[in-house]
């Protein structure tokens, strides 16, 4: 329905993509189960309740699987919710060469903001199939028939927009710029698809998708929409494979794997990394194979083998050390020491090296763009207080609400301090908790 808040589950992304209310899908299903001769007594508080976690049981989902001319064997074998249809992605279907690319952007164009938020759409065999296409595509160009010439001062110039918003995403956050953002892509997928331009011109254009592809699924995972995100990815990835600018694909590889971890699914994210690691090109500088290892080191730690996690991690400080200042590609430029510094946190937390991850953690704040440092405020609070420091922790993660209320808008950022919020409970009785937990309650959420 227009009015109602981005789908944050699938049934919902369902009714909302056939313009069903609840009491309206409840309605249909009744009338679909007396032809099936399954009586049902659904209603809107039942929809309602699918919609919160409650599984519906078999009859039902017979019943919805054949409203939405499913086969019934399609919705055992894949089980709730995985069965409803909101997993297709254009991008993955269409085929790897540049038509397909045109494709895939023009999807994400044309999708809007059906945003399928709060659930992940590419996952398991589809993502490692992602991946593998992404390594075994060949790139190839072919100039455009009809349509305007685009010229050289045209693509500079975008180029030059992109930059800004990359700038302005670092100080803000992404939930303030991703219109901006998507209307960018828009622009360039219009380029591509009906533009007259040289061989040079539009492989310039396509590594300008695959930046502004990446950069809008940055914005969008910023501000909690994770599905969205990892389709802008796909575009990035295909633009960047259709351009021959392995590199960037590799990275965005890497950027892929936040997604599924953070979901819970931290062996896919190491498959996804090492994949990236495996095929980037031989040539890649000290610079960029640091930001990749240091994407393993994360990846391996959120899995759980903290000894190769350490030794990853090591291998992309001393690529670090060992890199020269004009080595950075223009769309890696914020990587740097409290990047670095940070993943190392997290890594030495979690292998319960407190102290140290508590240092590198104080490193990385001081030295972050205002939304990392909003982000990482929780986890330093998060370190502080496994290192008993209930004080500190309170500095750390009232910090990160002061620059919320500000000018940053991250949803991310919220999110994680509601994470280290749920960590306060055996401290309820002190007033500067209950005063935290009231500033949290009150910090604005944009979307």
């Amino acid at each position: 329905m227009p009015d109602e808040p981005l789908a944050g589950h699938p049934l919902a992304f369902v009714r909302q993509l056939n313009g069903w209310g609840k009491a309206e899908l409840a309605r249909l299903m009744r009338a679909r189960g007396l032809l099936l001769g399954v009586p049902l007594a659904t209603n809107r508080t039942t929809v309602w309740k699918w919609e919160h976690g409650q599984e519906p049981d078999a009859d039902a989902q017979r019943v919805l699987g054949d409203l939405l001319c499913l086969p019934y064997e399609e919705v055992v074998a894949a089980g709730w919710p995985r069965w409803l249809p909101v997993w297709e992605v254009k991008g993955i279907a269409a085929p790897w060469n540049e038509a397909g690319t045109v494709e895939a952007l023009a999807d994400l164009v044309g999708s809007g903001r059906m945003d399928r938020r709060g659930f992940l759409t590419i996952t398991g065999a589809a993502l490692a199939g992602l991946a593998a296409n992404w390594a075994e595509a060949p790139s190839a160009f072919a100039s455009a028939l009809d349509g305007d010439r685009v010229t050289d001062q045209m693509v500079t110039t975008i180029e030059q927009r992109i930059g800004t918003l990359r700038t302005l995403d670092d100080q803000l956050g992404g939930a303030r710029l991703l219109e901006q953002a998507r209307g960018d892509l828009a622009l360039i997928s219009g380029l591509l698809s009906a533009g007259r331009y040289t061989e040079k011109t539009g492989s310039r254009l396509y590594s300008l998708a695959a930046q502004v592809s990446h950069l809008t699924g940055w914005m969008a995972y910023d501000a909690g929409l994770r599905s969205a995100g990892q389709q802008y990815y796909v575009g990035a990835l295909r633009s960047a494979r259709t351009a021959g600018d392995d590199a960037f694909g590799a990275f965005v590889l890497a950027e892929m794997g936040v997604h599924v971890s953070e979901a819970g699914r931290t062996a896919e994210r190491v498959e996804l990394i090492s994949t990236a690691i495996d095929n980037a090109p031989r040539t890649l500088p000290e610079y960029t194979q640091s930001f990749l290892y240091l994407h393993q080191a994360e990846a391996l730690s959120r899995d759980g083998d903290h000894q190769k996690a350490g030794s990853a991690l090591n291998h992309a400080v001393s690529l670090w050390d060992r890199r020269t200042e004009d080595e950075s590609p223009d769309w890696l430029n914020w990587y740097g020491e409290a990047q670095l510094k940070s993943t190392e946190g997290k890594v030495m937390l979690r292998s319960g090296q407190v102290e140290r991850a508590t240092s590198s953690l104080e490193n990385s704040v001081k030295n972050a763009a205002p939304r990392d440092k909003a982000v990482r405020s929780s986890r330093l609070a998060e370190a502080r207080l496994a290192g008993n420091d209930l004080e500190g922790a309170l500095d750390a993660a009232n910090y990160g609400a002061e620059l919320l209320e500000g000018n940053v808008s991250s949803v991310r950022a919220v999110d994680r301090l509601k994470e280290f919020s749920e960590r306060l409970g055996p401290h309820q009785s002190v007033p500067a908790v209950r005063e935290f937990q009231e500033r949290l309650r009150s910090l604005p959420v944009a979307v």
